[in-house]
């Protein structure tokens, strides 16, 4: 059981929310670092340019990672949807076995009683 599956629909949403929050900052911040270690090696440049250098790689990485997310996202949901699949042809398939496990046993309890 995990954390999530014991919460009512509005907190789940809610804990989602906050988590989508902590990403999206914990993501700002990880562009802002590698902007900034980026920029530290222009040091040729004025501090103004490195500066904009700075915001502009941040952007483009806050950008890339963006569309890696939402890359992640869909596959998710394509391979939620081909488990969903199988899981059902193995549910029907359990089903019919057992079934057919019931009318045998059924079958040889009539044929027992029949012969007695």
């Amino acid at each position: 059981m995990t954390a999530m599956e014991g919460l009512s629909v509005d907190l789940r949403a809610f804990h989602n929310e906050v988590e989508g929050h902590l990403l999206a900052a914990a993501a700002r911040e990880e562009a802002r670092t590698a902007a900034a270690r980026f920029a530290a090696g222009l040091d040729r440049l004025p501090e103004p340019e490195r500066a904009e250098v700075a915001r502009r790689f941040a952007a483009e990485h806050l950008a890339l990672s963006r569309v890696s997310w939402q890359r992640t996202a869909r596959r998710g949901e394509e391979l939620r949807g081909e488990y969903e699949a199988v899981y059902r042809g193995l549910r029907a398939r359990l089903l019919a076995g057992v079934l057919l496990g019931v009318a045998l046993l059924v079958a040889v309890d009539l044929v027992v009683l029949a012969s007695v």
